[in-house]
């Protein structure tokens, strides 16, 4: 088991996050790309394995859509969680920004996913499989 340390760009908002696998998953759909930037790159894993250590206070939601929410840094605006809560089988699971982590050194990009939706801008040429949606 995995102890990542992580928070938002000010520092406003700091978190641990308890983790077995340290796989990324890189989401190419419209609203993440949106919600990045990019595409979200993130490390999913159990939402009790996640604990707000610092600015619980700080920590914003947006509800983006009928399944899920996104967590982020009111005084910085940084993009920090995805958190599918209409969605049973992710209700207790939470997805976190990989950038966001600290002590990341280990993660690993594993997988592409909603491909089928991804920008036009760039090309995915890393190999590493690529599904059409999840």
């Amino acid at each position: 088991m995995a102890l990542l340390n992580g928070s938002c760009m000010c520092g406003a908002v700091a978190f641990d996050f308890e983790k077995d696998e340290l796989n990324v998953t890189a989401c190419h759909c419209g609203q993440c790309r949106r919600w990045s930037g990019n595409y979200w790159a993130s490390v999913a894993g159990p939402l009790a394995g996640l604990s707000i250590r610092r600015g619980e206070d700080q920590l914003g939601w947006l509800k983006s859509s009928d399944i899920a929410r996104r967590g982020f840094c009111r005084e910085c605006g940084s993009a920090l969680f995805w958190h599918g809560e209409g969605v049973d089988a992710y209700k207790a699971r939470i997805a976190v920004a990989a950038g966001a982590i600290k002590n990341g050194e280990r993660l690993k990009l594993t997988q592409h996913i909603f491909v089928a939706d991804k920008g036009c801008y760039y090309d995915i040429a890393d190999g590493l499989p690529q599904l059409d949606a999840e």
